[in-house]
């Protein structure tokens, strides 16, 4: 929506005769007496931006950008209320928060962003990996996940983790936050005390499943006083109707909760499905909403009401307001995405989308990343520096039209530079554009588009159909020009002899419409990834036999750390899809395409029409090797994922000099 769409939009409801004026997402919002900017809420999450246990100097960039970008509240990563509860490796702890929270809180208030200190315990979902200490829980329940049996808490322990809670808060309050946000989500200790799954007490704290928070938020109130926020994230659906939270059930408990706290954040999830909590982009944007509904019914108005779920998009935000589904919208991917989101939306800018893949953003895994996004390279590096400009200033070519190609030219055009783009083929978006369809796989498009609208508003001359050779380089470098490649990947050589009348493809083709014959299509994916499972769903769709080759012991391994492993095996099976595992493709011809065991060298044969290469690339460097003086990035360099395309096409135009100080750090007022 452009600004003057959202200024009548403001005017038509500020003239509306009947009934209270309808909440404006990027308009001020007031809890417990405090004032938040907005209606945008940038919530807790792994960061692994700590120092050991602390927040660092990185957490406290990493939230002011959020603020200085617009967010009406920020909620700080979830800090421990005890040593014993050790998540992950560097999940913050709240006495060893204090600085942090005071440094993040000055640096909000400079933009009149709210700050909440995140605080939870994580009970039977925690680790003993670090703390080397037992779980707690309230019953003797395993977790799904881990499958450690907890220590079933006895009512020291619940007094302890009460009165951790409440200092916590004291900490906190002292720190000069403007509240707290308490975790009953699909983590938290609190969550699994309100749930039948977790809570088999016989005690006052079973019968009455949220004595327990009660205490805990009675607790905490004392700490911060009455002007200060008490904010609580609740799960309202644990997906597990037969003795888990329902809607319904979670509804009555917001009903009783409600008067105690100032702000309510309904989310779904638990420990039999901690994926459904912040899901990929195969469950829809917005997917909450109409729990959010039903709970904010049930309260009727006695206390705000946020909407978390995948909400990425401020049109359907403001929507959400519009219908009366929630107070606030909870909008934090979309705000890693793009820090300036709310800036954006005043203004009449585009923000750069969220695509929902979790390639960067979800970190809790043993490989300690640091957030990030892969449309953003910023997202978890805000005090990094710049690479040092290079002496050129002029005029820019881009070869190729790729998502990396397209952000050195987005930026270098943002810069002042005249940028001309050519791309070799008819359209812009290289692999990224070409592998976004399918399931959850479509909205990457909505990046590369983002990028090429970008460049067009700004500016950029985009020749497509256009070969650049290396005379032409020449010709550029002699007219003073940056020249950057971006020239892309290609097929990698066939690992294995194909014959006739087995037809051989790569994944590529396949994406851009190649005809397959008629009989079975077999995948064969040595890499593990998104790629092989969505093509194999796409495939399958369109009433394909299908079947997956891997040399691992599951198909598409690397998405567990994208949170849809699980998921991506249960839509295969249910849409067909045979898999054969443990496996290497040898040869395929007449007599079938023969695979052999990893482990035991058996070989053995599948019938096979179709077989598709989805390994890897190798890059597509000619151009760079006749002129290898020039910069080069994204795939042309080594074949990987979008997020180091974008993130050496940014560095590469950073890297040379602003064509004038006056558009070298801002374009309408907005950071590049």
């Amino acid at each position: 929506m452009t600004a003057d769409g959202w200024a009548a939009r403001t005017r038509s409801r500020a003239a509306l005769a009947n009934g209270p004026r309808a909440a404006v997402l990027t308009e001020p919002v007031v809890l417990a007496g405090r004032v938040a900017t907005s209606r945008v809420v940038f919530g807790p999450h792994e960061t692994n931006l700590c120092n050991r246990r602390s927040l660092s100097p990185k957490s406290v960039a990493y939230y002011e950008r959020r603020a200085r970008g617009g967010a009406g509240i920020v909620v700080t990563e979830y800090a421990s209320v005890g040593p014993d509860d050790w998540p992950y490796e560097r999940a913050p702890l709240a006495t060893e928060c204090v600085t942090g929270w005071r440094d993040s809180a000055a640096a909000c208030h400079a933009h009149g962003t709210l700050l909440l200190a995140g605080l939870s315990h994580n009970g039977s979902q925690g680790s003993t990996a670090y703390s080397r200490s037992i779980l707690y829980a309230p019953s003797r329940v395993p977790d799904p996940g881990s499958r450690e049996l907890p220590s079933e808490m006895q009512p020291a322990d619940i007094a302890t983790v009460v009165s951790g809670f409440a200092e916590a808060a004291a900490l906190a309050a002292g720190a000069g936050v403007d509240g707290v946000e308490l975790d009953a989500g699909a983590t938290g200790l609190l969550r699994q005390f309100h749930s039948g799954l977790t809570n088999e007490r016989t005690d006052t704290f079973g019968t009455d499943r949220l004595r327990f928070t009660r205490e805990v938020i009675a607790g905490v109130r004392a700490a911060i006083g009455s002007d200060r926020i008490l904010a609580l994230r609740l799960s309202c659906d644990e997906l597990a109707p037969w003795a888990g939270i329902t809607p319904e059930s979670a509804a009555e408990d917001a009903a009783a909760l409600a008067d105690s706290i100032d702000l309510l954040t309904v989310v779904r999830g638990g420990a039999l499905h901690l994926a459904a909590y912040r899901p990929d982009a195969h469950m829809p944007p917005g997917f909450n909403r109409d729990l959010s509904r039903t709970i904010r019914s049930r309260v009727a108005g006695r206390v705000p009401i946020v909407l978390q779920g995948s909400m990425i998009d401020a049109e359907s935000a403001q929507q959400a307001l519009d219908d009366g589904v929630a107070d606030l919208v909870e909008m934090t991917r979309a705000q890693i995405a793009d820090p300036d989101l709310v800036r954006k939306v005043r203004s009449g800018h585009r923000p750069r989308p969220c695509v929902l893949c979790n390639q960067a953003c979800l970190v809790r895994d043993v490989r300690n990343p640091l957030v990030g996004c892969i449309g953003n390279p910023d997202a978890g590096h805000e005090m990094d520096r710049p690479p040092v400009p290079q002496e050129q200033s002029g005029a820019a070519l881009v070869v190729g039209g790729g998502a990396a190609g397209l952000e050195a030219a987005r930026v270098l055009a943002e810069r002042g530079h005249p940028v001309t783009l050519r791309e070799r083929s008819n359209r812009l978006g290289g692999m990224a554009r070409a592998a976004a369809v399918g399931e959850s796989r479509t909205m990457l498009a909505r990046l590369t588009d983002w990028l090429a609208n970008e460049c067009h508003s700004l500016g950029v001359r985009i020749e497509l159909d256009a070969e650049v050779g290396a005379d032409d380089i020449d010709a550029a470098r002699r007219a003073g020009e940056t020249v950057i490649v971006a020239t892309g990947s290609r097929d990698a050589p066939t690992r294995y002899r194909v014959d006739p009348p087995v037809r051989l493809l790569t994944a590529p083709m396949v994406l851009v419409g190649a005809q397959l014959p008629a009989g079975p299509v077999l995948l064969d994916d040595p890499i593990g990834g998104p790629i092989a499972v969505a093509l194999a769903e796409w495939l399958a769709a369109r009433g394909h036999e299908v079947a997956i080759a891997t040399g691992d012991r599951l198909v598409g391994s690397q998405l567990a750390m994208t949170g849809d492993l699980v998921g991506a095996n249960h839509r295969l099976q249910r849409a067909g899809v045979a898999r054969h595992l443990g496996v290497v493709i040898r040869s395929a011809g007449a007599d079938g395409t023969m695979l052999e065991d990893v482990f035991t060298g058996e070989q053995f044969g599948v019938a096979c029409a179709t077989l598709v290469d989805c390994g890897h690339r190798v890059p597509d460097d000619a151009l760079w090797r006749a002129r290898p003086e020039t910069v080069r990035i994204g795939d042309c360099v080594a074949p990987r994922t979008l997020a180091e395309a974008i993130r050496e096409g940014r560095a590469a135009a950073l890297a040379t000099r602003p064509a004038s100080t006056a558009t070298a750090t801002s374009v309408g007022g907005l950071e590049v």
